[in-house]
């Protein structure tokens, strides 16, 4: 055994256990109380497996606890206790890139939640106007009070007191004697929904500057101040709202991120990377269209090429790829799809060039698997060269992930300028 990982997020928690040769493992659910025992065969209890106990983190929201033992000669046995019902995937990976061999254990919930749902619940929450404070003094009153002869009226503070909001419900009282009001928006408030896609991630650290900067960080970083200046903005009185395809550090199938970017209706899909080369002197960022046939430049085509090879870094269970996940890899791509996605690209580039070197002054297309969804305008923006090392270093800097925030923004909001969003199957 020679490394235990263990990568924690609200849609499912992987373990990862790497070895210089393939391991056979026997999974058993116990569904009262929770927990996952594997029984991995040919191996022997070393400290790497015993780390593995102290890196379930308290806030892990699957995993409450691991146990790791001896069962027998040459058998390891794992148990892992559970916060929730999950439903467990257990597969073995070749080696590929950095690793070795790999058993991974992914913990996905039974039930997950709904994306757009908290999407949705997260905007009535904002709605809710703020609750103003208690009057504590009148001083109208004891005017009229002291005219009229009479002492002044003490009123304590908590005699005069207002029913708090219930949670999420935007239900306030305007005083006492008044019955409550229910706070909602707008019959014409829409949620625009911009679906952010930080590429890389977990297993998978994409490309890695000279100076040890991981892609997968660094794109986290920018799609988190992306997301604060969409959740900040509306449009023609409609609020936006980010939603990300990973929110922390752990890894999403290529596909996976597109169906999650449908799952809500997004309205945008943009994917955010940072390039690399076999060289330092590359620079410049770059916005990529998909393209239904051939690619634009033989160097959009190398660039889809490494992105797309995402999944066998990140580690996918084939073993559970049915007739849909299938499709979703296919190209679902359509002719107004792919404009729109032009649009977008070329409305973000026109503002990336105000802040930053361009490697090309127009988008480029290629096969980007991530970019299939057949309904959302969807481009890959890569912001750097990461293997340049001013560009690394840049790219580091809070001040210019701030600058490429701002001109992603503006980009989005450019586009939508021309092209108002249309009406969604599911809204407010």
């Amino acid at each position: 055994m020679l490394a235990v990982r263990v990568w924690p997020s609200a849609d499912y928690t992987r373990v990862t256990l790497e070895s210089n040769s393939a391991l056979q493992a026997s999974p058993s659910f116990i569904p009262s109380p929770p927990r996952l025992a594997i029984d991995i065969q040919g191996l022997e209890l070393n400290n790497a497996l015993r780390d593995l106990v102290g890196k379930v983190l308290p806030d892990d929201p699957n995993i409450a606890g691991v146990r790791v033992g001896q069962f027998s000669p040459g058998v390891v046995r794992l148990v892992i206790d559970l916060k929730r019902e999950i439903t467990p995937q257990v597969f073995a990976l070749a080696p590929v890139a950095a690793y070795q061999h790999r058993l991974v254990l992914d913990l996905y919930p039974m039930r997950p939640a709904d994306p757009m749902e908290a999407l949705i619940a997260e905007r009535l929450r904002s709605a809710v106007p703020a609750l103003p404070s208690a009057p504590t003094h009148d001083p109208l009153g004891e005017l009229m009070r002291q005219q009229s002869g009479k002492p002044p009226l003490s009123v304590a503070p908590e005699v005069i007191t207002r029913r708090p909001p219930a949670p999420d419900a935007g239900v306030y009282m305007d005083s006492p004697n008044h019955p409550p009001r229910v706070a909602t928006p707008s019959r014409t408030d829409r949620l625009i929904i911009i679906a952010l896609d930080p590429g890389h991630g977990g297993e998978d650290p994409g490309a890695i500057g000279p100076g040890g900067t991981r892609e997968k960080d660094v794109v986290l970083q920018i799609a988190h101040r992306l997301q604060e200046r969409i959740n900040a903005t509306t449009l023609n009185g409609n609020p936006l709202r980010a939603f990300l395809t990973r929110d922390a550090d752990f890894f999403v199938p290529l596909h996976v991120r597109v169906q999650k970017a449908r799952s809500v209706q997004a309205d945008l899909m943009v994917s955010i990377h940072a390039d690399a080369f076999f060289t330092p002197n590359a620079q410049g960022a770059s916005v990529f269209a998909l393209s239904q046939g051939a690619a634009s430049s033989s160097a959009a085509r190398w660039m889809a090429n490494q992105e797309n090879k995402a999944d066998s870094i990140g580690g996918v269970n084939i073993t559970v790829q049915d007739a849909q996940v299938k499709r979703a890899l296919l190209d679902m791509s359509t002719t107004a799809q792919i404009n729109d996605s032009l649009q977008l690209g070329s409305a973000m580039l026109r503002e990336i060039g105000g802040v930053a070197r361009l490697h090309k002054p127009k988008v480029e297309q290629a096969g980007f698997a991530v970019l299939k969804a057949p309904d959302i305008p969807s481009v890959l923006v890569e912001t750097a060269f990461i293997s340049n090392p001013e560009e690394e270093e840049k790219l580091r800097s809070a001040a210019h992930q701030d600058s490429l925030a701002d001109a992603l923004m503006k980009g989005i909001k450019s586009y939508f300028a021309r092209n108002p969003p249309l009406a969604r199957n599911r809204s407010l």
